[in-house]
């Protein structure tokens, strides 16, 4: 399963790589063998030729040392100093042969370890000759010391015999076997030698002597029985010839004798003459059969060499003309797939989305033109291709009518969003009227219940409108003091009487942003006092900043996490786009909708206190300087207008002193043409005082009549001048008639807060008068 999850690409070079290895192992096995040629001749070239003259000085010193041994004749001493003198020139040469550089590549392991034993060997003549010189050697242990030399150097020979022709290497170890057979003769010679310059032979030496022919004559016919039937014929005629009878004839004679006799039945001179003889005749049918051998071995190396020119030469032609024909096979391939790669990705990542846009901005978009035929050609990758184009069409159809339904949904979405609205507008008029009449404090704050309840319901319309991505219809022309702006927004918050409003300063927020403002704070002090414990309270701030204004709402909750407010936080910056599915957290995306539609900036941060402070920062184009405080009534801004009598306690707003100079609000137009130039930008601008009155004893107003003749009821006419309240009961405010603004209600969230204390000073009366009658 995984080989099938493999890119094609991926497929199509294990394919060549398997078909290059493949090749590459028919070529190995095949020069192999030529590389086992060179090896062995290289080895044959520099050891094996350079042993074979040493092999023959080592037996000729073995000889003349045991001779040595068994005379101290000035002749002996002098004839051994000239072999050893020979010896030692060739065991230089062969040192120097068989260290070349090439020899270690060609040797393997044990050869290198055998090697390594010969050069060791070689070594202890030294030791060996002196303990012949001082005559602490007899002549047993002399001829057994070389044998050990001499039987390292065939071990090497052995160890090299590694052709992969079998024919070749049994040839080659049958004349080894053969070459053992003479050196074992030679050592037999040496010890006879010995006993003949001394003139008896020990009973020691003689069991020695018989061991070593019977030795020669064992490994011989093990050799033999290797032979090939020409080279069997050729030695069975050297054994039966005249040298060998001859030797087998003196190694009868002494074989037979008594141990104890005190002289040989043969002449050293007899004896000499046979043994060169028949070493002679199996060293040149040793060497012949190892020219033969080579021979053999050249139709060998040719038959090596054609099959290393096929299965290299034309294998690696083929090899190439497969990995030509894969690659560009494999290119047309990869090309047509990445054309159809490349319309898939045109038609998810540009086609639908500008399909989806362009029907959901209510355009017609013609099926046909935005989702033409792709030509693939005939082959499979064409039918594929020809597969994909009615996928193509099917998957535009199916977007195509999920954005009109989407579109759909939308607008009636905005629909009912805008009835609603419309009813909660004539909700809050009639709730408005019925306001003014009652007397009745309890009637009253069930009518301000009612009344609250309303605005959230506007709110909740409000949201609809701006996930259906249009405008809420409340707006202002001129700018709202900012305190005024967040009673506003604690007006549609259910428990409003848990957040705590701190002063804002004498700014103002421009009108056309007022609406939204309100929204987006409302929405924000919602969720703070919703996900927060209800002992807690939620605290609302607000100061000039270097980059505009910036409130703060901070609750003391459980907090966030912090991948849950890194998570938040980019929701917020980079709305997505609404879907109806993904509806966990819609007041969030209605805050990321109002803040993108004015710049505004929401962070989301952990309160030092274990809560989230959320950071709202207003640019400075939203806000200005209020030139006129709220201690005077009138002046060039827009105040909200009071909708019920009562007047909620105003909090006197502080001017930092390190503020970024705003532009100041508007102002109306002077009366007078000479008015007085406006105070610096960051001080408060101070109305030139009115002059006063001059005194009466009493002001009567003047009666004003309707048309039909009825007096004019003018509000508050009769009431002395330090209980009026200058404040307009039907302000002129740029709104719609259905819609309420700030200022009425700061109005109506203090006449609820003055209930609200009433209700709890008579609930504690009611509790003091029970534990009362307890008592």
């Amino acid at each position: 399963m995984g080989f099938r999850n493999t890119r094609l690409r991926t497929k199509v070079t294990a394919l060549l790589l398997s078909l290059a290895a493949l090749w590459a192992f028919a070529a190995w096995v095949t020069l192999r063998e030529g590389v086992n040629l060179l090896w062995v001749s290289q080895l044959d070239s520099s050891i094996i030729s350079p042993s074979e003259p040493l092999l023959v000085e080592l037996q000729k010193e073995r000889r003349i040392s045991v001779v040595k041994l068994s005379s101290s004749g000035i002749r002996s001493r002098k004839d051994l100093e000239n072999q050893r003198k020979q010896t030692d020139r060739l065991i230089t040469a062969f040192k120097e042969s068989a260290t070349s550089g090439i020899v270690d590549f060609a040797l393997d392991d044990e050869g290198s370890r055998r090697l390594t034993d010969v050069f060791g060997q070689l070594d202890t003549l030294r030791q060996t000759r002196q303990a012949i010189d001082s005559g602490q050697m007899d002549r047993l242990r002399a001829t057994s010391t070389y044998g050990d030399v001499i039987d390292s150097i065939y071990g090497l020979y052995g160890s090299l015999a590694t052709l992969d022709d079998k024919t070749l290497a049994k040839g080659i170890r049958t004349l080894l076997g053969l070459s053992r057979a003479r050196e074992v003769i030679t050592r037999e010679d040496a010890l006879v030698a010995g006993a003949l310059a001394e003139g008896r032979l020990t009973p020691a030496e003689h069991a020695q002597f018989t061991q070593t022919v019977g030795a020669w004559r064992v490994l011989a016919d093990q050799a033999a029985a290797d032979l090939a039937p020409s080279e069997k014929a050729n030695y069975d005629k050297l054994v039966n010839g005249q040298s060998f009878t001859r030797l087998r004839n003196l190694e009868t004679l002494l074989s037979e004798q008594d141990p104890s006799a005190g002289s040989l039945p043969f002449t050293a001179d007899q004896w000499k003459t046979t043994a060169d003889r028949a070493l002679a005749d199996l060293n040149t049918l040793v060497l012949t059969g190892g020219d033969r051998m080579v021979d053999q071995a050249v139709p060998v190396a040719v038959n090596v060499v054609i099959r290393l020119v096929l299965a290299g030469g034309l294998g690696l032609i083929a090899v190439i003309a497969s990995i030509i024909l894969s690659i560009t096979t494999a290119r047309a391939l990869f090309a047509q797939l990445q054309k159809l790669r490349d319309a898939a990705h045109e038609l998810s990542d540009d086609r639908l989305p500008g399909v989806v846009e362009r029907i959901g901005r209510g355009e017609e978009v013609d099926l046909a033109k935005e989702a033409p035929d792709l030509d693939f050609g005939d082959d499979e990758i064409g039918q594929v291709g020809q597969a994909f184009n009615t996928v193509q069409r099917t998957a535009i159809s199916v977007a195509a009518e999920q954005a009109e339904l989407r579109r759909s949904i939308r607008d009636i979405l905005l629909s009912l969003a805008r009835r609603t609205q419309g009813l909660v507008h004539r909700q809050l008029t009639v709730l408005d009227v019925m306001e003014r009449r009652e007397t009745d404090p309890e009637e009253l704050k069930e009518l301000f219940r009612l009344d609250h309840l309303a605005i959230r319901m506007r709110r909740n319309a409000e949201n609809l409108i701006v996930l259906s991505g249009s405008t809420p219809a409340r707006t202002w022309r001129r700018s709202v003091p900012m305190v005024d702006v967040v009673r506003g927004a604690l007006a549609e918050v259910e428990d409003y009487t848990r957040v705590t409003l701190m002063p804002m300063g004498d700014v103002v927020l421009v009108g056309r942003a007022v609406g939204d403002v309100i929204h987006l704070l409302a929405e924000l002090i919602e969720n703070a006092v919703s996900f927060s414990p209800p002992y807690t309270n939620v605290q609302v701030s607000g100061q000039l900043v270097a980059n505009g204004y910036v409130i703060e709402i901070e609750d003391r909750g459980l907090g966030m996490k912090p991948e849950d407010l890194e998570a938040n936080n980019a929701r917020i910056a980079d709305p997505p786009e609404f879907r109806i599915t993904g509806a966990a957290r819609l007041g969030l995306y209605v805050v990321s909708q109002l803040a993108k539609r004015h710049e505004i900036q929401v962070v989301l941060k952990p309160s030092p206190y274990g809560g989230t402070t959320v950071v709202v920062l207003l640019p400075q184009e939203l806000v200005q300087l209020d030139p006129t405080p709220e201690s005077q009534d009138g002046g060039p801004r827009e105040r909200l207008p009071r909708r019920t009598t009562a007047v909620a306690t105003a909090i006197r707003p502080v001017t930092a002193e390190n503020v970024r100079t705003l532009k100041p609000a508007r102002q109306a137009p002077a009366p007078e043409p000479a008015a007085p130039a406006p105070a610096p930008l960051l001080t408060p601008v101070e109305p030139e005082p009115e002059p006063e009155p001059p005194a009466e004893p009493e002001q009567r107003p003047v009666t004003e009549f309707t048309s039909n003749g009825l007096p004019l009821r003018v509000p508050q006419a009769n009431l002395a001048p330090a209980l009026r309240d200058d404040t307009p009961t039907q302000p002129d405010y740029e709104e719609d008639d259905d819609e309420r603004s700030p200022e009425e209600i700061r109005a109506m969230m203090g006449s609820l807060q003055s209930g609200t204390r009433l209700g709890r000073s008579e609930a504690a009366k009611m509790l003091d008068e029970q534990s009362r009658g307890e008592a």
